[in-house]
C-alpha cells in the first residue's frame, strides 16, 4: 500500500497585498484598473454586519461578479487556515487583476508579492503576472519575476479584452513563456466573451460563466497552431478546464471508420491528443463543488497526473476547510490521490521536499 504523501500543495490560493486596506495609492491603483469603459464597475464598500472592507467588481455594471476582502491579504490567518485545512503549501495567485494591470502595476505587485512569500518561504510559492503584449520591457519583467524575485510560475487571463490566448498579438508573450519553461496558470474571467445571455442570472453569470470562458479558451489554444510554436508550455487550467474531462472526444473528434460523403469536423485527434498529454493540466478549483462521481470521471478521463489539487481560498471556506478530505474520499488509488494533492504540484513548480 502507498504511504500517504506529507507535502499537500494548494494551487489555487488568492492574494492580494498585505497594505491593501490601509495604503491608499495601492487601494486605487485596483481600483483605477478596473476597465470601466468596457463595461465594468468597482466598489469600495462595508462587508454587510461588519467594520470590515471589501471590493466588488460588477460586470455589467449592476451584476456582482467578484468580491474580494481582507481575508486575501492577512497571513497569519492564512497559515492558521492553511494548518486547519491540512494544506502544507500555498500558490498564491492574483484575482482577476492580470488582466487589467499595467506594467507598472504588475511590477509593483510582484515585488510585493516575493517580499510577502519570502518572510513564509516554507509554506507559500507565487505566480507573476505581466501585460501580455509582448514588448521588450514587459518580456524583462517575466524575467525579473522568475530569475530574480524567484516566482515559481506565470498566471494570464482566460482572454485579454476579446482576444482569446491564441491571438497573434499574444504570441511573443507565450513564446517568452515557452522560454522560461515554467508552468502558466490560465485563470478565469467573470465572464466569457460575447456571451450576454448569462447576465441576468447571478449563478449562472458567476459560475457557468466561467466554465464557458475556460472551455472557449482551451479549445482555442488546442486548434490554433499556438502550441507548436510553444511546445513547452504547461498550461493549468481552472474549473478543471472548464469540465473539458467531459468532452475530451468532442475535442478531439476521432477520425471516422468508415467513408462518408460529407466531411463535416476537422479532426486532428492524434494531434490534439498530444497537447492533451504533454502541454494541458487541470487544477481541481473548489473541490467540493464537484461529486464524487464526476471527479473519479475526471481521473479517468484524463488522468490523476494532470490533475492538481486548489480550493480557491478564501472564497468559500468550506471549499477549503473540506477539499482535501474531499479527494481522499474518492474512489481511486492512493497513488491517484497523491498525486492530485501534491505529487504533480512538487513535479511542475519543482517544488524542493
Amino acid at each position: 500500500m502507498i504511504a500517504v504523501i506529507t507535502l499537500i500543495v494548494d494551487i489555487n490560493m488568492m492574494w492580494m497585498p498585505s497594505t491593501i486596506w490601509s495604503d491608499e495609492k495601492i487601494m486605487n491603483m485596483y481600483l483605477s484598473s478596473v476597465p470601466k469603459q468596457y463595461g465594468y464597475d468597482v466598489k469600495l464598500t462595508a462587508v454587510p454586519g461588519t467594520k470590515r472592507k471589501q471590493i466588488i467588481i460588477y460586470k455589467p455594471k449592476g451584476r456582482d461578479a467578484l468580491n474580494y476582502t481582507d481575508l486575501h491579504t492577512d497571513p497569519l490567518i492564512r497559515l492558521r487556515d492553511m494548518e486547519k485545512a491540512g494544506v502544507d503549501k500555498a500558490l498564491l495567485r492574483h484575482p482577476c487583476w492580470e488582466e487589467w494591470f499595467n506594467l507598472d502595476a504588475c511590477r509593483k505587485v510582484n515585488t510585493l508579492m516575493a517580499r510577502y512569500i519570502d518572510k513564509h518561504p516554507d509554506k507559500l510559492m507565487g505566480l507573476a503576472i505581466a501585460p501580455p503584449w509582448g514588448d521588450d520591457e514587459s518580456l524583462d519583467e517575466l524575467d525579473r519575476a522568475v530569475k530574480d524575485l524567484h516566482l515559481s510560475g506565470v498566471e494570464c487571463a482566460a482572454h485579454y479584452g476579446e482576444l482569446y490566448l491564441d491571438a497573434p498579438e499574444l504570441r511573443a508573450y507565450f513564446k517568452k513563456l515557452n522560454q522560461l519553461n515554467v508552468p502558466v496558470v490560465v485563470h478565469h474571467t467573470p465572464e466569457p466573451v460575447g456571451l450576454h445571455s448569462l447576465d441576468d442570472f447571478t449563478n449562472p453569470r458567476r459560475f457557468y460563466g466561467r466554465i464557458i470562458d475556460q472551455m472557449v479558451s482551451v479549445s482555442r489554444i488546442l486548434y490554433s497552431g499556438m502550441l507548436d510554436d510553444c511546445p513547452n508550455l504547461k498550461l493549468i487550467l481552472t474549473h478543471m478546464g472548464g469540465g473539458l474531462f467531459a468532452f475530451t472526444n468532442f475535442v478531439k473528434v476521432p477520425p471516422l471508420p468508415t467513408k462518408e460523403d460529407v466531411g463535416r469536423f476537422d479532426s486532428q485527434s492524434e494531434k490534439i491528443e498530444r497537447y492533451l498529454s504533454k502541454n494541458i493540466y487541470y487544477d481541481v478549483t473548489q473541490p467540493t463543488q464537484w461529486t464524487n462521481a464526476q471527479l473519479e470521471c475526471a481521473v479517468k478521463e484524463v488522468g490523476a497526473d494532470h490533475m492538481l489539487y486548489g480550493a480557491s481560498y478564501p472564497i468559500r471556506l468550506d471549499w477549503f476547510f473540506n477539499g482535501v478530505q474531499r479527494i481522499r474520499s474518492l474512489g481511486i488509488s492512493e497513488r491517484e490521490k497523491n498525486l492530485i494533492l501534491g505529487e504533480n504540484a512538487v513535479k511542475l513548480f519543482k517544488i524542493r521536499t
